[in-house]
């Protein structure tokens, strides 16, 4: 009999969880606007610089919650130190600056960095690191959290981190704020789950979408990129119904699709965007965490790269013969969850099983893009030397202004990968304790901080870069720019 009362009674809260569940149900409003104008391409180029142009810095910024963020945060700060211009006023690493990318916890620096620009990133701290990201989030299990996440796919939605973002970061701002003359270009990366592959914020994307991108709210393309499954519901874009706006597919992408033997990762982006205008059993996208795809934010450069239909793009030809040093800088703040099974002769449990498979799979990926990358970038350099090394002296003329000292092999294309364990070494016990959560405590913060700063401290590649910048600086304002051409 009390058996009988006790299972009828677990029935009932049951049935209470869903009911509960079906009042505070996930939203599902799409983040996007369909419309009769298909929008304007997306920019050919990186911003041009503001200076002699010797020197361009890309950044991206990896997954891992505040913890990525965090170390995001110091690399920059410490970019910030390194002055490599004096005069009329003092430039810092961060000026040069024309891209920043982010996944998952890094896109809210990149995000950042990209609205308050480089004079304003520097309250990022008090406005992000410093306070509880999960403040609107449901994070206890419960029966009505467990059904809600059954049922929607998640327990969360972008009214909880997203709206934190919103009201606390970005001040319910749209990608309009991006469209600064002195900002770099701003990537998220988030995951599109029917196509299974990276879903960029740019607007090539949304006018295969009939939508305007600046008006997405960036927040909400944040928490798209930090939707960790079940943690929290796919954020949802609405597909346009076919032949509703004047889209016409950008050149690269009619390449990519018509290529006998494109790049793997290019084709699966173009067919993806082709899927929004060609696929009329797909009328909502769903978007999950850019880490499922791409948890460096290192596809998004890769990509332009990739699209190009010029030996230099993504720069202009006016950068690609002014530059010295193009320094492509990924901070990584994965950890390596230490196993207790190791020193032991059972069989680990099966959870535990599938927890290392997860951080196999993760690791693996994230080096083998990484190397991809680098590849890629060195063969990037070597094309741009061909192409320089291929202009006649009227051309450089028109593109430079001065022959003088012009040596069409001297420019270098780096990648560097600034992980933990590039800071001080005696920290990375601690360092990767730190767990993968949107809020951390001071302590927490302050010692990935330190991280960062001390990854690009010791690091002697973006050390030289900077001082040889200085150098051409300081002798472009003693002596102008024929002297500098020559140096």
């Amino acid at each position: 009999m009390l058996k009988t009362f006790g299972a009828g009674l677990r029935a009932a809260g049951f049935a209470v969880a869903i009911l509960a569940a079906g009042c505070s149900s996930i939203d599902t409003t799409p983040i996007n606007q369909t419309g009769p104008v298909a929008g304007q391409p997306s920019p050919t180029a990186l911003p041009d610089p503001q200076d002699d142009g010797s020197t361009i810095v890309a950044l991206a910024f990896s997954g891992g919650g505040s913890r990525a963020a965090a170390f995001a945060y110091g690399a920059l700060t410490e970019l910030d130190t390194l002055i490599i211009d004096d005069h009329p006023v003092e430039r810092s690493l961060v000026d040069d600056v024309r891209s920043v990318a982010g996944t998952s916890g890094g896109a809210v620096m990149a995000a950042y960095l990209g609205y308050r620009g480089k004079d304003g990133y520097v309250d990022f701290r008090e406005r992000f690191l410093e306070k509880n990201g999960e403040t609107y989030m449901r994070t206890t299990v419960t029966p009505a959290n467990l059904v809600r996440t059954a049922v929607n796919g998640g327990a969360n939605d972008r009214s909880t981190f997203g709206r934190f973002l919103d009201e606390e970061v970005f001040d319910g701002s749209t990608y309009a704020a991006f469209r600064k003359p002195d900002r770099p270009l701003v990537w998220i990366t988030a995951s599109d789950i029917y196509n299974r592959t990276p879903f960029l914020f740019t607007q090539d994307t949304f006018s295969a979408l009939c939508s305007d991108l600046d008006q997405v709210k960036i927040a909400d393309a944040v928490a798209a990129s930090a939707a960790f499954p079940v943690a929290f519901a796919p954020v949802v874009i609405e597909t346009p119904a076919r032949g509703t706006c004047n889209y016409k597919r950008p050149d690269w992408l009619q390449r990519a699709l018509d290529s006998d033997n494109p790049s793997v990762r290019l084709h699966a982006y173009a067919r993806m965007l082709d899927s929004y205008q060609s696929n009329s059993d797909l009328k909502y996208v769903r978007l999950l965490d850019g880490g499922l795809t791409d948890n460096l934010g290192i596809g998004a450069l890769s990509l332009e790269r990739a699209q190009a239909n010029t030996p230099y793009a993504p720069l202009s030809a006016y950068q690609a013969v002014r530059i010295r040093n193009f320094l492509f800088i990924v901070t990584d703040a994965g950890v390596e969850n230490p196993y207790d099974w190791g020193a032991a002769k059972p069989p680990p449990h099966l959870s535990k099983i599938l927890r290392s498979v997860a951080d196999t799979t993760i690791a693996a990926s994230t080096r083998s893009s990484f190397d991809a990358v680098d590849l890629a970038f060195n063969q990037w350099q070597q094309q741009l030397i061909e192409y320089r090394c291929g202009l006649s002296n009227a051309q450089v003329l028109r593109l430079r202004g001065t022959l003088a000292g012009w040596n069409c092999r001297d420019v270098v294309v780096t990648t560097e990968h600034l992980t933990f364990r590039d800071a001080d070494p005696s920290l990375y016990p601690q360092l990767n304790k730190i767990p993968t959560r949107l809020r951390l405590d001071r302590q927490q913060v302050d010692l990935v901080i330190q991280a960062g700063r001390e990854a690009v401290r010791r690091n002697a590649n973006i050390q030289r870069v900077a001082r040889e910048t200085h150098q051409r600086s300081r002798l472009f304002d003693a002596a102008g720019p024929a002297q500098l051409a020559r140096n």
